[in-house]
């Protein structure tokens, strides 16, 4: 049942409260019943998610792990009822282990800053769920009410930061919303990029249907905004040259440094996105980390007027120091 927290028929609606604890750091899923012509929660179940094996969820729903609002057991046989929540725990077959440590750079009962490895994801999705930054947080403090104030690729290392107390986090990520918040990543491309340096980059830039890519277009008005500087450079044996640089995204746009640098000629080392889409890659190769990290990020505190800076602890692979 990896899918059904599909929630696209569900009507807008205040959050429902769950009948099931967070287990081991994972939060319980839901799906919305709607109206229909099934006369079983099976018929509806095995018609809605056909791709799903029937035998396999069959096993799910004997077990018990599929509850309504009140918390009590579905059974396939039973009679479908829609305008209600089903809730389970997800689960993903044979789900890849990341083998990097995510080290706490910074928690108090407000916020929680880590240090986050190259292929963690941020949050549950697809086919990461407790090998991900925010399970493993939440298992690590005990804690369900743990959420991310804003999100890195699965590719990218380096600051993120958590919420630990539900009454704060409207605070914490209007600052994401309004830009108060100065972020600085680093990363390492070919020289030659097409701007003279340093300076700003602008496009606008939009989401692909039905990928996880983004593209620019010249037909519209920009939308993202990258200030880009050259911080070292040097040769290779091969007499290429390569640079390390820093970035300073003034927008937050999906894929906004990766799509940025391979439009200025200089794709980020590593990246398997941009400028072309590389699906033969296992989820588990960890040997090419994509050289992208979020190396810095401050903000004024909205709950005590405090500056805060988070600073990662990592270093890119591919620096000259590093090999």
């Amino acid at each position: 049942m990896q899918d059904l927290n599909t929630m696209r028929d569900a009507p807008r609606r205040r959050a429902p409260i769950a009948p099931l604890p967070t287990k081991e750091g994972v939060s319980p899923s839901r799906v919305w019943l709607p109206e229909g012509a099934w006369l079983t929660l099976g018929e509806f179940l095995l018609q809605r998610f056909e791709y799903l094996d029937p035998a396999a969820l069959q096993q799910r729903i004997e077990r018990g792990d599929v509850v309504n609002d009140a918390g009590e057991p579905q059974a396939l046989d039973m009679p479908y009822v829609p305008g209600q929540w089903l809730w389970y725990y997800r689960e993903v077959a044979d789900e890849a282990i990341v083998p990097f440590e995510m080290p706490i750079l910074y928690a108090d009962d407000r916020l929680i800053a880590v240090d986050k490895p190259h292929f963690l994801a941020t949050t549950p999705s697809g086919s990461y769920l407790k090998e991900t930054a925010l399970v493993r947080l939440r298992a690590q403090f005990d804690n369900p009410d743990i959420t991310p104030l804003h999100r890195l690729d699965r590719d990218t290392a380096g600051v993120l930061l958590f919420c630990v107390q539900p009454q704060y986090r409207g605070l914490y990520q209007s600052l994401f919303q309004s830009r108060d918040v100065q972020k600085e990543y680093e990363a390492i491309a070919p020289a030659g990029l097409k701007l003279n340096l340093p300076s700003h980059y602008c496009s606008h830039i939009e989401a692909l249907k039905g990928v996880f890519l983004v593209r620019e277009r010249d037909d519209l008005d920009a939308n993202s905004e990258t200030y880009i500087e050259e911080l070292s450079r040097w040769q290779m044996e091969d007499e290429s040259w390569w640079c390390h640089y820093r970035l300073q995204p003034t927008t937050g746009r999906k894929h906004q440094l990766r799509v940025h640098m391979s439009s200025l000629g200089s794709p980020i080392l590593n990246d398997s996105y941009y400028p072309h889409w590389d699906q033969s890659r296992p989820i588990d190769d960890f040997s090419l980390p994509l050289q992208l990290l979020a190396r810095r990020i401050a903000f004024v505190d909205p709950v005590d007027g405090e500056h805060r800076a988070f600073t990662s602890q990592r270093q890119l692979d591919a620096l000259p120091n590093k090999r």
